[in-house]
């Protein structure tokens, strides 16, 4: 097993179905918690170089707010993050990976609980991390809505192995599929956004 702070410092993090956010701390506070080794964590370098502190602070307070615009969050900046929807904590979450320009990102269940509007914002900002920026993402989820949308090929799991691999519309028709999550007789519906 790999310590989890060393795969953090490989780019590879992950998001929680329910959100972790430091609720008694801001947007932008919670966004500048991630960066790791920063030099304020050391009391030696507060008190003898309090200047190189401030000066790394305020890069890492313009790159906070960055992705609270990338991720259309700007007005919630000041904002404390336990009074944000779900939705809301899960772009902040998914801000959070942002911080320290992941490699590899893990989303569990990212549409858990979160409205249909903000969930069409959490996908187009995967979408826009992945081809501006290079991010990979591997998700569970269980909304085909949102799977069809973001993921090609879609993996189907079931007791741990694979049940079948293929493309969004090939998944629904899939006999094992739907029996598998649905039952016997069974279709797999996916709506317009």
């Amino acid at each position: 097993d790999v310590p989890s702070y060393e795969l953090f410092s490989k780019g590879i993090l992950r998001t929680f179905q329910i959100a972790h956010e430091f609720t008694n701390l801001t947007v932008l506070e919670n966004l500048m918690m991630v960066p790791g080794s920063q030099s304020g964590e050391k009391l030696m370098t507060v008190l003898l170089k309090p200047s190189l502190v401030k000066e790394e602070e305020e890069k890492i307070k313009q790159k906070a707010l960055e992705v609270v615009d990338f991720l259309n969050l700007r007005q919630l900046s000041n904002e404390l993050a336990g009074n944000l929807s779900g939705g809301q904590k899960k772009l902040l979450e998914l801000g959070r990976t942002m911080m320290v320009e992941a490699k590899l990102v893990l989303l569990d269940e990212v549409g858990a609980g979160v409205n249909r509007t903000l969930l069409k914002d959490i996908g187009t900002a995967i979408l826009r991390l992945n081809k501006e920026k290079g991010y990979t993402f591997c998700m569970i989820e269980h909304d085909m809505d949102f799977i069809s949308r973001l993921c090609d090929p879609v993996i189907v799991m079931a007791e741990g192995s694979v049940l079948f691999e293929g493309k969004p519309d090939e998944v629904k028709k899939n006999e094992k599929v739907i029996e598998s999550y649905l039952g016997t007789g069974s279709k797999i519906q996916i709506g317009n956004n």
